[in-house]
């Protein structure tokens, strides 16, 4: 068992970094997993290449650790979005969800319904706020089939309630956008059908890495439109004709991937099991409290959710519209890393987030109050 001081040691990312969210620097362990890997490609010593076919299985089964999903009912992705697309492909029927959603939800779900005409999305009207179990309740008809969700809004911070969602839809099929949560929310999966999440923001694994759990039930009612060679029951690529779709997840792949990047994701995840995912939500949640008590000093208006049950790492900050560029300009000067889109700033902190880090965002807030004022 891993503490969590000791898991936060092994990142060293630079001070000011408040932009996890949007991509995390890696940490040792990821690169010294991808070093490994890569000298042994490099090397190419007789017989040692079978360990990378070694890599598939044990990212399954890091991905099955801190989701319940068995290992045959998970399949690595490239990223969230490749994981979307091949469930929204796969599906008849209609899918609500909201149209404010991370693009890769509505693209995936209007590119299967324009292409197939089998899928039909139906928009959540959610009067610019969350998406909850009442506001899905009431908006259910007869003709949907599945419901769709981000477990944490990219926009607002806000973590949605799977397990109410799920008491709301009954037999429906739940699909969850994990890539704003996967990695710090002790979410329960287990009630979702469908999870698709990537390795860039909060896994700290970089692009290329990403995984789609399907539930038994799942399995049984999507089609695996996009089904590759690597995907069939032959042991190895089949080279005589084109045999059927394989049984389970595995069906949902369309090429070999990089066992690269399959260890290097692996390695992150089996770091953070070694931790446990409550013991990193337990830290993060000190330190976007930290964030919040800062804004507030400051008089900086903070729009996201102050609940803990209601946010996980993301802290939104929304100023009046002429005093905007001022904010930025002051966490540029001082070095703060940031996401900033419409009239909103993302922060977003980790576990490894330093006191020097909260000194430069307090400078930060410190010009921008000494500006407005004047």
């Amino acid at each position: 068992m891993t503490t969590i001081d000791e898991f936060a040691s092994g990142f060293s990312e630079e001070p000011g970094y408040l932009n996890f969210a949007s991509v995390g620097p890696f940490g040792r362990a990821v690169i010294e997993e991808q070093q490994a890997q890569v000298e042994l490609l490099r090397r190419a010593r007789f017989g040692s290449l079978s360990s990378l076919d070694e890599q598939d299985v044990r990212v399954r089964e890091a991905v099955g650790a801190l989701t319940g999903f068995r290992a045959d009912q998970i399949v690595f992705q490239p990223n969230t979005s490749s994981g979307l697309m091949h469930a929204m492909f796969g599906i008849t029927g209609g899918v609500l969800l909201s149209a404010a959603e991370f693009p890769a939800l509505p693209f995936a779900a209007v590119r299967a319904a324009d292409s197939l005409s089998v899928l039909a999305p139906h928009w959540l009207e959610t009067a610019d706020g969350p998406v909850t179990p009442g506001v899905i309740r009431d908006q259910l008809t007869s003709s949907i089939v599945a419901v769709a969700v981000s477990l944490v809004d990219f926009r607002t911070g806000y973590l949605a309630d799977i397990e109410g969602i799920r008491q709301v839809i009954g037999d429906r099929l739940l699909i969850v956008d994990a890539m704003q949560g996967f990695g710090i929310v002790d979410a329960p999966f287990e009630v979702a059908d469908i999870i698709a999440s990537g390795g860039q923001t909060w896994v700290r694994v970089g692009w290329g890495t990403g995984f789609l759990a399907l539930s038994d039930r799942a399995l049984e009612r999507l089609t695996p439109v996009f089904s590759g060679f690597s995907s069939t029951e032959t042991d190895g690529a089949p080279l005589d004709g084109v045999q059927p779709p394989a049984g389970g997840a595995a069906a949902y792949c369309i090429s070999p991937p990089s066992p690269i990047d399959q260890a290097r994701f692996a390695a992150a995840l089996e770091e953070i099991a070694a931790v446990g995912v409550p013991a990193i939500s337990a830290r993060l949640a000190e330190k976007v409290s930290r964030v919040i008590d800062l804004a507030d000093e400051y008089a900086v208006p903070v729009t996201s959710s102050r609940a803990e049950n209601e946010r996980a790492g993301i802290v939104v900050l929304e100023p009046a519209r002429d005093q905007l560029t001022m904010l930025t300009a002051s966490l540029f000067n001082h070095g703060v890393t940031v996401s900033v889109r419409d009239r909103a700033v993302r922060l977003s902190p980790h576990v490894s987030t330093d006191d020097e880090s909260f000194d430069m965002l307090r400078g930060a807030f410190t010009s921008y109050a000494s500006a407005i004022t004047v």
